[in-house]
């Protein structure tokens, strides 16, 4: 059993603000692992696709719905990971994967994020109930100011969804709604080690800059699901599938390679939030 668990004042704080940082969730070792293999994984690259903001920068991602016995499946199905997550969601069915992603926001060129909530993207896929899902976003390579960290719009998950419309090929958030809550609300800038995790509830108002720096932005964001929040319009059926937990020592222990084809990879052309 990890012996990795959130305190009662960062479940706290989730429910309050809409998400927390933990520091160090990951050491040293495990993200030069993570680095290493995703920096020449061939099946990573081959499906990874841009989507552009609205100037035309580009934001390389790769989605998977499979989490498999390779280093990054063995993260997203760590003790650590899933029991945390499961202090935070609602309700008490089994935690499932509902998808991992990789973000890439390379020098100079990587795009920015308008502002949304991912539950902006979900409800497309008729999942009903936010509060049985949850984010985490780990951070392979620093992010700050300069590169486009992530920012977020403190408690604005208690909002509930807002409209959101295409900016570019992203869905953005309602500025009309975003300019409201920013006269109430602090805006905070992520600006986290890799190593550091990052929580937060899908209906956080968040956005990020374009990376004008010399230096990239790599991020892993892991979105679990509750077994019993069923998406109406979703065809993976990750997401109702509970997780079997592998230790978390199993990332270092293990011999663990780059990404399967059996990950089961998001094509662009599929993706329901660009439709």
């Amino acid at each position: 059993m990890s012996n990795f668990k959130l305190t009662t004042g960062q479940i706290a704080a989730y429910h309050q603000d809409g998400y927390i940082i933990v520091k160090n969730f990951l050491s040293k070792e495990e993200i030069e692992k993570l680095y290493a293999i995703v920096t020449g994984d061939d099946t990573m690259k081959n499906h990874a696709f841009d989507l552009n903001d609205q100037s035309g920068k580009k934001t390389k991602l790769a989605l998977w719905y499979t989490p498999g016995n390779d280093a990054y499946g063995l993260l997203t199905k760590s003790e650590r990971m899933v029991h945390s997550v499961d202090q935070l969601m609602e309700e008490t069915t089994p935690v499932c994967h509902f998808h991992s992603k990789l973000m890439q926001k390379e020098p100079r060129v990587g795009g920015a994020w308008e502002w949304h909530q991912d539950y902006g993207y979900w409800y497309k896929n008729e999942f009903l109930f936010p509060n049985q899902m949850i984010s985490v976003m780990i951070a392979i390579t620093e992010a700050n100011k300069e590169n486009g960290c992530l920012q977020v719009i403190k408690g604005t998950h208690k909002m509930g969804r807002i409209e959101h419309g295409f900016a570019g090929e992203q869905i953005g958030a309602s500025q009309h709604y975003v300019d409201l809550v920013l006269k109430t609300r602090e805006l905070v800038y992520v600006e986290i080690q890799p190593g550091d995790a990052l929580y937060f509830h899908p209906n956080l108002l968040h956005r990020s800059e374009a990376n004008l720096s010399d230096k990239p932005r790599w991020s892993l964001i892991s979105v679990y699901n509750r077994s019993g929040n069923i998406p109406y319009n979703e065809p993976s059926q990750s997401s109702t599938v509970p997780l079997q937990t592998v230790a978390d020592e199993s990332l270092q222990q293990w011999y663990a390679n780059g990404l399967q084809e059996s990950a089961n990879f998001l094509q662009k052309e599929n993706d329901m939030a660009l439709k």
